[in-house]
């Protein structure tokens, strides 16, 4: 809502107070996650990680410490403000620098507001580089959240080490699931806990390329985790986006990941090239699963190819997902 806010104000003054609106809510997002002294963070130092809190009714909390999409979320929320903004309405920031200011000395962490870039650009942003790097490196880990098509909805890690978490004589546990659901109190046919899911995906990308406006090539961090290989993190856009696509593309055998194990789909003519655009996929093989007629969030490929195919600059690649 800043950036629509901030876009829109370019060309009618009016819509900055919207702007000013919308960095008053992040701010409080950010009291939020990162909470007075004495209350339980949600990020957890030791992993690098941010993790969900559950407030019991008692007043306890209690780490739930599942490494999912909700750790990787914070790093998307980065807005950048373009030196010409920045020059028509001044004040924007000073105001909003002014109210972290007042909560500085009980809330440390609230935002990140660092100076401005070579290039003139100001961002506001929930982590500061050394969280991002730290969550990049657990995103980036090809035994994490990094899969051969995409990003993982939840660590492969939890395959062989869950989460279990017992309450009131119940014992409830959270493990990989790299297709569909094993119970239906976790969505059946619909499944959060290990698939990769096109829509958060691109959610993941507009943050990298809007990370990079800010940082280019200040910030580049191993890809894939462990492999000595840094890139930037318009390239780890451009990396994790033709990996997605290889989704649908054939691999080296003429088979089309998405299709999985249907021989038909696999080998007839008559439908090889008949491409469906499921619901979420494989978090390891890439097969469709769910829906295969969800051509709104996952027909997104279509952008994706784009920036895989060599959208170099940030302004190319924002634009193809959308500012």
């Amino acid at each position: 809502m800043i950036q629509i806010a901030a876009e829109l104000a370019r060309h009618d003054p009016a819509y900055v107070d919207m702007v000013i609106k919308f960095l008053s809510h992040f701010v409080w997002i950010g009291v939020a996650m990162n909470p007075p002294e004495g209350e339980t963070p949600l990020w957890y130092e030791q992993d690098g990680f941010y993790y969900d809190v559950m407030r019991m009714p008692d007043g306890q909390t209690i780490e739930l410490k599942v490494r999912s999409l909700v750790g990787l979320l914070p790093m998307c929320a980065a807005t950048v403000f373009e030196p010409d903004v920045l020059e028509r309405y001044p004040g924007v920031l000073d105001l909003l620098a002014e109210f972290v200011h007042r909560f500085s000395d009980s809330l440390p962490q609230l935002a990140h507001l660092p100076g401005a870039s070579p290039e003139g650009r100001r961002m506001t942003s929930l982590v500061d580089e050394t969280r991002l790097r730290r969550i990049l490196a657990v995103m980036l880990d090809e035994d994490e959240f990094l899969g051969a098509h995409g990003i993982r909805a939840i660590s492969r890690r939890h395959l062989e080490h869950p989460v279990v978490f017992d309450w009131g004589g119940q014992e409830y546990n959270v493990h990989y699931l790299p297709a569909e659901s094993d119970t239906g109190m976790f969505g059946g046919n619909s499944n959060w806990r290990g698939p990769v899911w096109f829509p958060m995906n691109v959610v993941i990308l507009r943050g990298l390329i809007q990370l990079h406006r800010y940082y280019g090539d200040r910030v580049k961090v191993e890809y894939p985790t462990g492999s000595g290989r840094e890139l930037n993190l318009l390239e780890i856009a451009g990396e994790v986006s033709g990996r997605l696509t290889t989704t649908f593309t054939e691999d080296e055998t003429g088979q089309r990941p998405v299709f999985g194990g249907i021989e038909k789909f696999q080998t007839d003519p008559h439908w090889h090239n008949l491409i469906p655009f499921h619901e979420y996929f494989h978090g390891d093989n890439g097969a469709g699963i769910g829906a295969s007629h969800q051509t709104g969030w996952t027909g997104t490929v279509a952008l994706l190819l784009l920036i895989a195919g060599g959208l170099h600059t940030p302004a190319d690649a924002m634009a193809a997902v959308g500012e």
